[in-house]
């Protein structure tokens, strides 16, 4: 207890982000969380559009190859993009795969069927050794 009082701002810290991930998990972000293996198969498969939602300066490090960039705070306004994708497998992506989930609950909510979460973004995908392009 002793513990708690002195490190009030630390534990209320915790809670916070703690139930933030508990919201996402209960939530959802709405799309399935996919490998890179399962994501390379929707894409060479099923012709699965990715769909990137970093900032652009990371966008510009490194994606892959025909990927659509649409950042996360842009993604309601820019959804007639993408409207002719609500049919196929939309893959989602970001660094780490944090943000991404939570562009697959905006897709989910705006229609779209397949939605996929890379499971460890664009990092899980360079580190697999797969192509990226900066063009």
């Amino acid at each position: 207890m002793e513990f708690i009082q002195q490190n009030l701002m630390w534990v209320g810290l915790a809670a916070v982000s703690g139930g933030m991930l508990l919201w996402q998990l209960v939530n959802g972000g709405g799309g399935n969380n996919v490998s890179v293996h399962e994501a390379t198969l929707l894409i060479n498969r099923q012709d699965a559009l990715v769909v990137d939602v970093r900032e652009t300066a990371e966008w510009s490090t490194g994606h892959i190859q025909n990927s659509r960039h649409i950042a996360l705070g842009h993604l309601g306004k820019h959804l007639s993009e993408i409207d002719k994708f609500k049919e196929k497998p939309i893959i989602v992506v970001c660094a780490r795969g944090n943000r991404s989930s939570s562009a697959c609950g905006t897709l989910k909510k705006a229609g779209f069927q397949q939605i996929y979460n890379l499971t460890g973004g664009v990092n899980a995908w360079s580190e697999a050794g797969l192509p990226m392009v900066k063009k």
